[in-house]
């Protein structure tokens, strides 16, 4: 059995009224395998996505389209302490991540 996550497009119509997103900056925290951060390239934002789980990581590396390879890095990392400077980013989610 296949699973399909948000198959009526819930959680992308919810990105959309929740902020502006083409052009942004934007910090994933808990990327995961990048499912939520290929929803956000292809909202127009630029996205460093970062999980400490180094395998997720490099499967989202490997299943990263052509097409979003300038506007997503993903990083092994941890939300704490975030190596960025306050102000680097416009935005960010933490979403799906416990």
């Amino acid at each position: 059995m296949t699973l399909r996550v948000d198959p009526k497009g819930n959680e992308l119509r919810a990105l959309r009224q929740a902020a502006t997103w083409r052009g942004k900056q934007v910090l994933e925290i808990g990327c995961g395998e990048g499912r939520l951060t290929l929803r956000l390239a292809g909202l127009g934002a630029r996205v460093i996505a970062i999980d400490p789980d180094a395998q997720r990581v490099r499967a989202a590396r490997r299943a990263l389209p052509a097409r979003f390879t300038e506007r997503i890095r993903y990083r092994v990392g941890s939300a704490q302490p975030l190596p960025y400077r306050s102000g680097s980013f416009q935005r960010v989610v933490f979403a799906w991540s416990l």
